[in-house]
């Protein structure tokens, strides 16, 4: 008897059809010589703190090195602390009830590092003996599987991988608990959170938002000149930039004077585009932020939905291409597409017999291959399922499409004087951008019609004008963007020399990288502004303690995932990396318990209610520790967060500062205060006086 390990139910259930394992029974199928069952992810997990005999935050207990490492069922959080999941209790107990049955194991958990760590931690828990093997799939296709089943690979070819996820793990661990907890009693009060990529990644948020808004904005002025020739109008830029508008004004005067503008120069050079490549995890995450506002978390739980019902191939990839030995089986997934009714348009125009093997390079290809749809072509999916579908199946028919090729035309002319300049796009051969018709990324290649135009040529002025212009800060991070610096985390690094070494190295997996941001929003260290990613008070007090510190050094945690990639293909040893990761937690450990500075100092406030307690002040609430007493006020309202100031300002003398920018449910803004009443109730008291109750 065989015992197969997927990682969810719904894997374990496509697997069961094809070995025949159809007796359903309690956490498990039967039938064919396997019992088929399934883990419900993560059921091991590292040992908290206080199953090592550590309670509280006590400095004198940090650092935290577990020697060895303990394993525990994974645990909730309730009232009283954590406890043991009573489903991952079960479903463990299911399948140590399966172990001991068995002859061998087959382990169909996810391929990747995750999944190889879900079957290897249980495998350890459990003191497992059994021989093992390794079904290694990108599609949940029947073919896929049955595929995969004929060629099942030794357990012991995956332990790099193994390997590599562990010490990510243990890593995670050592930094997040030793510098979370420091961290914690270095402010005094309050809970934060530290983590290896979860705060490099918090402080390029951060950083970001205050160069944003401590950018100074410089303005200047342009001059613009419209022209007409063979009854087509286009409009001219001067080259200058002037910083004094009087100056400008001079000009315009000389250059509308002149009333001609002659052609000094023309420039023509053709450019190949050449088309996209496949998606990969963090590909899809950012264009699905960009077209559709899906958060990156969103994105790899739908695709994760598609490649669960057999739609697309394996998600959480980060390869863009496919082997040579899978170009062969492009030509019928682009026929499939011919029964999409949003993909039909587009498949009749690819030009078979011309397909682009840009997507095919065997070295290039990691675990798995570049996102592909299969030959199951999707019904009754959501609206969004159906999006992030058409994205992928889209994709894949721009990569094997030729390359769209473009006229660029760059001409320069003088007036009274002054070079002003004129730019022309021209599309040639439409290639991969005739699938969604879409011609231009941006403002800076969009077609630009211009007429017949030589050097020497002297074209009117129909209209001149000064055009103010102002500098731009740097753009507040989006998903989209912040995933793009997280891939490519070498080039926020300062030196030259590590930017050159880490070139292509980003933080974090593309697996993980939306977690990461998911835990940011859960900790309350950054909000959604419209699309913007914002950093918080809270995120940005924690970014002042740590910005010089080396938990926020993006290039250390990019050398740790190369470090990583490295134990993942045997070239280093895993031990030596976990004695690295727990010098840097002990050092890191030192460093923030030494540091109080840059904390916000919380004031010692008397309940106004039952003035008997100390108010316990928390990032969302206000309240008194007394139950019977329960007073509270929400430090978030209408859309803004009322500071410690202000707290303070309604406990002492009953009403905040005007708090500016609230919005109503109906999207209004408006200024109001805060003002608290004899029965210490809160209510709103605008500048006219009229009040209403929240």
């Amino acid at each position: 008897m065989k015992v197969v390990i997927a990682e969810k139910p719904g894997v374990a259930r496509e697997i069961a059809a094809l070995l025949g394992a159809t007796e359903k029974k309690d956490g498990f199928l039967a039938g064919g010589g396997y019992y088929v069952t399934w883990a419900l992810g993560h059921l091991i997990v590292p040992a908290m703190p206080e199953d090592y005999g550590v309670t509280g935050f006590r400095g004198e207990n940090l650092p935290i090195l577990p020697d060895p490492f303990i394993l525990t069922v994974r645990k909730i959080r309730n009232d009283k602390g954590y406890t043991a999941d009573s489903g991952a209790v079960k479903q463990l107990k299911i399948i140590e009830q399966l172990l001991k049955k068995c002859d061998s194991i087959i382990v169909a958990t996810d391929a990747g590092r995750e999944g190889e760590l879900i079957f290897r931690y249980i495998y350890e828990y459990l003191k497992c003996k059994k021989p093992f093997e390794r079904l290694w799939i990108s599609s949940l296709t029947q073919k896929a599987i049955r595929q995969g089943f004929e060629n099942l690979k030794p357990g012991s070819d995956f332990n790099g991988l193994y390997h590599a996820a562990q010490c990510r793990s243990r890593a995670d661990w050592l930094v997040g608990i030793n510098a979370s907890q420091a961290l914690s009693i270095a402010a005094g009060s309050g809970i934060y959170s530290l983590g290896r990529v979860q705060s490099p990644t918090l402080a390029l948020i951060c950083k970001r938002c205050l160069e944003n808004k401590n950018f100074s904005v410089q303005r200047f002025w342009q001059i613009g000149l419209e022209h007409r020739k063979e009854f087509i109008d286009f409009k001219s830029i001067s080259k200058n930039k002037w910083e004094d508008k009087k100056k400008a004004d001079e000009i315009l005067k000389s250059v509308l004077r002149a009333g001609i503008a002659t052609i000094s120069s023309i420039e023509n050079k053709n450019i190949s585009e050449q088309p996209p490549l496949l998606f990969d995890l963090t590909g899809l995450q950012k264009e699905a932020n960009k077209k559709l506002g899906l958060s990156a978390e969103e994105t790899l739980n739908i695709a994760q939905g598609l490649y669960e019902k057999q739609f697309i191939t394996y998600p959480r990839t980060g390869s863009r291409y496919i082997p040579e030995d899978m170009w062969a089986e492009i030509p019928n997934l682009v026929r499939a597409l011919e029964s999409s009714a949003s993909c039909k348009d587009a498949v009749s125009k690819v030009i078979w017999g011309r397909f682009n093997k840009r997507i095919v390079n065997d070295l290039k290809v990691t675990d798995h291959h570049g996102l592909l749809i299969t030959g199951k072509i999707p019904s009754a999916l959501s609206a969004k399922e159906n999006a992030v579908y058409d994205m992928i199946a889209l994709r894949l028919l721009e990569a094997i499409s030729q390359p769209c090729v473009k006229e660029f035309t760059d001409v320069t002319l003088q007036a009274s004087h002054y070079d002003f300049m004129v730019k022309g796009c021209k599309v040639l051969e439409p290639g991969w951008r005739v699938i969604r018709g879409n011609f231009s990324d941006d403002e800076t290649d969009a077609a630009v019609e211009l007429p017949e135009l030589n050097a020497g040529d002297e074209l009117k002025i129909k209209n001149a004008a000064v055009l103010e212009r102002k500098t731009k800060p740097p753009v507040l991070y989006t998903e989209a963007g912040l995933l793009s610096a997280m891939e490519n985390a070498g080039k926020e690094i300062e030196s030259e020399d590590q930017r050159k070494a880490l070139q292509g190295i980003g933080i974090g997996m593309p697996a993980t990288r939306a977690a990461i941001i998911e835990t940011l929003f859960k900790r309350g260290y950054i909000i959604r502004e419209k699309k913007a990613l914002i950093p918080t008070e809270k995120g940005l007090q924690v970014y002042h303690l740590m910005k010089d510190k080396k938990i926020a050094d993006v290039a250390m945690t990019a050398e740790w995932e190369i470090a990583l990639q490295k134990i993942e293909n045997n070239e280093v040893n895993a031990d030596d990396f976990q004695k690295e990761m727990e010098a840097y937690a002990t050092s890191i450990t030192h460093e923030l318990l030494n540091t109080t500075e840059n904390m916000e100092q919380l004031p010692v406030l008397l309940c106004p209610k039952c003035k008997k307690y100390h108010l316990i002040i928390r990032d969302k609430i206000v309240k008194c520790p007394d139950e019977q007493c329960n007073w509270i006020q929400f430090r978030s309202v209408c859309g803004i967060q009322i500071s410690v100031e202000d707290i303070e300002r309604l406990v002492s003398k009953g009403r905040t500062s005007l708090l500016k920018g609230m919005k109503s449910k109906a999207g209004k803004t408006f200024n109001a205060y805060i003002v608290m009443n004899e029965e210490c109730a809160t209510h709103f008291e605008f500048e006219t006086r009229k009040s209403y109750k929240k």
